[in-house]
């Protein structure tokens, strides 16, 4: 009888211990609404409708654990159609709710709606999503946080507390009027009017003291910043005045702790910075002014933001600003950059391809497209474009991957070439040769399972400067980058393959090139493109399909086309 009754207590003992278990595996589904509409701002003494996420600027925040699925009902309450994108989630096997306009999805309409869900997989620390439509993200955006799974934690201290912090622009005009009228002449569009930090644009901005953010800290406590680059056209310096800052994770992946009193940060990169309140009670400013190393058009402003501690004591009339880097200071943004390595630990471990299957070399190019009579607004009277490869992408009126799928004619072709089809001096004396592109939605077709190794080449092609370049559906290995013409001898010799860092956005340095690496694991249609929107907008991009598998689970997921928005 007593043996029944402990094996009866160690049956139960084992069935909590199981349950607890099961419990800590679990993944998590989490339903978001978002509603778009238009809703009234004032910043910088102007007032304007925006195209906004629940009202909102930025918009809210997903959170969720890693590996959790999200359910995201987008309900078009404005007056033209958008799609939404989540910058960074990889969504295996689920191009179909991954968002670029025309790649992988028609827009929602306004009076319609769309259920996205998003699927997290490896991802852990900060990402965040956008509009993908036109120029909509610069009021569409928000940020989402990947906590680590059940029964893991950080591999630093648990933060006494964490802040999102998110870097914008700000156009006094609407900003879909900016970019239709630059369309409609060919011109460069016009600059933001002011950046923000958290929707404002603070000191020393006309009409924005009173509503400067503001970050409430404590004395002696450690603080997780999550600082997404929300901006469209330029890359930012980051710092707070008299506080150092540790830099543990980019783009949703862990790197070794690197200790800065500034960062540098492309358009549509994030990282994870740790801030420890340990200066003298009082306000200290936040600040992110422009990175520009190439002759073009920039909002020169700076944003700002107070970091205020709490306690009695007298705020200063003037807090401390600081010092960052000039605006041109391309030897400060490397030194931030170029000390960017991956964790590479135990628990979270890299896995570099080393033997590469395809190949593929991209020239990286600002052009001009001519014009009849000087009649554009462009350079030389011409209408301005951007190419890879000298190919100036066309967006197509239906979606690639339904065409894909459902093997439609004349939508796209399976041609970009895996190398420039004219070898040139890229950063040298380019001539004219390359100035005028040729027009097309050319596609590269990639087998499941293949490593692979991008070189972005840029050029001096009409006006060179920094691409950030974003792979859709991927993080991928920067494994190294470098100034003039990359050279297929020595360049691959200064490569790191020993912890370089996993990410998904990476700027290709003016007149220099970049290069990377992955897998390709994530079968699908997965957009590839310049997050300087106005490079975008001109034809700076591309796509990749990664071909199906051979089993169901190495291929995409099914989905019913008549749940997908219609494309008119």
């Amino acid at each position: 009888m007593e043996l029944n009754k402990i094996s009866v207590l160690f049956g139960f003992i084992g069935f909590l211990f199981l349950d607890a278990l099961l419990l800590c595996m679990a993944k998590n589904v989490h339903h978001y609404s978002f509603v778009l509409k238009e809703t009234n701002f004032t910043r910088l003494c102007t007032t304007k409708s925006m195209f906004t996420v629940n009202g909102q600027w930025p918009g809210p925040t997903i959170s969720v654990r890693k590996g959790d699925t999200a359910f995201v009902n987008v309900h078009n309450d404005g007056n033209y159609g958008v799609t939404i994108h989540w910058h960074g989630v990889k969504q295996p096997r689920n191009p179909w709710s991954d968002g670029p306009e025309n790649i992988t999805q028609c827009p929602i309409q306004p009076g319609k709606n769309f259920t996205y869900e998003v699927i997290f997989s490896d991802e852990e620390g900060t990402l965040w999503w956008h509009a993908h439509s036109d120029w909509s993200r610069a009021t569409i955006h928000g940020a989402i946080v990947i906590l680590p799974e059940n029964g893991t934690s950080y591999p630093f201290a648990t933060p006494y507390a964490e802040e999102v912090l998110i870097l914008a622009e700000w156009f006094n005009g609407d900003v879909m009027e900016l970019i239709e009228n630059a369309t409609a002449t060919g011109a460069d569009p016009q600059i933001s009017d002011a950046y923000a930090i958290n929707g404002q644009p603070g000191f020393p901005n006309n009409c924005s003291n009173e509503t400067t953010y503001r970050f409430p800290v404590q004395y002696g406590k450690t603080y997780l910043l999550r600082v997404v680059h929300a901006g469209m056209n330029e890359e930012m310096f980051f710092g707070i005045a008299k506080h150092n800052l540790t830099v543990v994770a980019q783009d949703a992946a862990y790197i070794k702790p690197i200790t800065t009193d500034y960062v540098m940060m492309t358009p549509g990169q994030t990282m994870d910075i740790l801030l420890t309140a340990d200066q003298d009670p009082s306000y200290y400013y936040i600040a992110a002014t422009p990175f520009v190393d190439a002759d073009v058009p920039y909002d020169s402003t700076n944003t700002s933001a107070i970091l205020q501690y709490a306690g009695n004591y007298t705020p200063p009339s003037s807090p401390p600003y600081p010092s960052l880097p000039n605006v041109t200071d391309r030897d400060a943004a490397d030194n931030f950059t170029s000390r960017i390595r991956a964790l590479a630990s135990n628990e979270h471990p890299i896995n570099v391809p080393t033997e590469i299957d395809t190949q593929i070399f991209i020239a990286v190019s600002v052009n001009e497209i001519f014009c009849p009579n000087e009649s554009c607004g462009g350079p030389n009277g011409n209408r301005l474009a951007a190419s890879l490869n000298n190919i100036s992408f066309l967006t197509p009126t239906i979606d690639i991957l339904q065409a894909y799928y459902r093997n439609l004619t004349n939508v796209f072709t399976k041609d970009f070439p895996n190398e420039p089809l004219y070898a040139f001096n890229y950063t040298g004396d380019v001539g004219n040769n390359t100035l005028y592109p040729s027009l097309g939605t050319n596609v590269t077709m990639i087998d499941y399972g293949a490593a692979v190794e991008i070189v972005f080449q840029g050029t001096n092609v009409q006006t060179p400067e920094n691409h950030p370049m974003h792979l859709h559906g991927f993080s991928f290995y920067l494994v190294g980058t470098g100034y003039g013409n990359f050279n297929e001898t020595t360049s691959p010799q200064t490569y790191n393959l020993v912890d370089p860092p996993e990410v998904n956005t990476i700027g290709v340095p003016k007149n220099g090139w970049a290069t990377i690496r992955f897998i390709a694991n994530n079968p699908g249609v997965w957009f590839m493109h310049c997050h300087l929107e106005r490079h975008a907008s001109w034809g700076m991009a591309t796509v990749i399909i990664v071909k199906n598998g051979p089993t169901n689970d190495t291929s995409v997921l099914p989905i019913l086309s008549e749940n997908l928005p219609i494309c008119s």
